[in-house]
């Protein structure tokens, strides 16, 4: 089936367009990094009208990106380009937006630091980079759940939940201007050049 579906993106979706709604609202191209099923794309891209949505994502997550765009056939949700932080060269100049979702504690740490390096070199002067997941606040986990989650994705191979104090040391160029509190002990980050 081409068509994916997260009940994760489906829940949370609707949290993170609340803040989106206010720190993208002066935004007029936002790159997605790791674009996943497509599904946040579609639900931002109709809700933020003024802005254009561009995806991007490993070629596996293409097919169900694409399914999405074609269903919503909005003007302002571009299917998805070939980015692979650590692979792929940074895709989409003249952007003055940039989120992300439930990756930073996917990639290995050395992509990590890599994507925080270029997001800061691609945005604009007062660009923002909104980045969405879990987190470590000074080395600490939100919860149990966290840690055991942490544990989970470290065996399969992932790099695991990065601590915040780290991400703002990688992102040098980049202010951290709100920490904001998210369900399932997730976090949402403003970021601003």
């Amino acid at each position: 089936m081409s068509k994916q579906f997260s009940e994760a993106c489906e829940r949370n979706k609707y949290p993170i367009l609340t803040h989106l709604k206010s720190h993208f609202r002066t935004a007029r191209r936002v790159l997605e990094i790791g674009s996943g099923t497509g599904q946040h794309a579609a639900h931002f891209a109709t809700h933020l009208p003024h802005l254009v949505w561009h995806t991007s994502d490993m070629p596996n997550n293409h097919l169900s990106i694409r399914t999405y765009v074609r269903e919503k056939a909005l003007t302002n949700l571009v299917e998805p380009i070939e980015f692979t932080v650590g692979i792929d060269a940074w895709p989409l100049g003249d952007v003055d937006a940039v989120f992300t979702a439930n990756t930073t504690h996917i990639m290995q740490p050395e992509e990590a630091k890599l994507m925080m390096e270029s997001v800061q070199a691609a945005l604009p002067v007062d660009g923002v980079f909104c980045q969405y997941g879990p987190m470590k606040i000074k080395g600490e986990f939100s919860g149990d759940s966290d840690r055991e989650f942490d544990r989970q994705i470290r065996a399969q191979g992932f790099g695991g939940i990065r601590d915040l104090e780290q991400l703002v040391e990688w992102a040098n160029g980049l202010r951290l201007e709100h920490v904001i509190s998210m369900p399932a002990n997730n976090f949402l980050l403003v970021w601003k050049k």
